[in-house]
C-alpha cells in the first residue's frame, strides 16, 4: 500500500495540532494572548521602555487594593504573553467590570517602579467576556 503524499497545509495544520496538544494550558494562554496583542495594534508588554506612552492589552491576572501613602489604589497585574505589568488606579477602591481573567486595553505612560512596569491611572477599555 503506497502512501498519499500530504500536501504541506495538511502537514502544517497536523503539527500545529501536535503542538498544542504538548503544550501546557499557561502556554497556551500565552499564545493566545499574543496573538491578540498583534490583532489589537498593542504593543508587548516586554517591549515597553520607561516613560513610554503605550497602549496594551492582556488579561489581568489578580485584583488588589493596596493603599499608597494613605490613598486607596486598585492594582491589579496585566499579561499579554510575553510579560506583566502593574496597572495602578490612585483614589479607587474598587471599578465594576475589573476583576480577575477580565481582557482589558490599557493606555499611559510607562513608569518603572522596583524594576517593574507600573501604568498609573491609565484610560482603558474592558474586552467583551467569553469568546470573541
Amino acid at each position: 500500500m503506497s502512501a498519499v503524499p500530504r500536501s504541506g497545509k495538511a502537514a502544517g495544520r497536523l503539527r500545529r495540532m501536535l503542538d498544542r496538544l504538548s503544550s501546557s494550558m499557561e502556554d497556551l494562554e500565552s499564545e493566545e494572548l499574543r496573538e491578540d496583542t498583534e490583532t489589537t495594534g498593542c504593543i508587548a508588554i516586554e517591549d515597553c521602555q520607561d516613560r513610554q506612552i503605550v497602549t496594551v492589552t492582556g488579561t489581568l491576572r489578580t485584583v488588589t487594593l493596596r493603599p499608597r501613602a494613605g490613598v486607596p489604589a486598585l492594582e491589579a497585574e496585566l499579561f499579554d504573553g510575553t510579560a506583566a505589568l502593574d496597572v495602578v488606579w490612585l483614589g479607587r477602591r474598587s471599578i465594576l467590570g475589573v476583576e480577575p481573567g477580565r481582557k482589558l486595553i490599557a493606555s499611559g505612560r510607562i513608569s518603572m517602579s522596583h524594576g517593574r512596569r507600573v501604568l498609573f491611572n491609565p484610560k482603558y477599555e474592558l474586552r467583551p467576556l467569553g469568546r470573541e
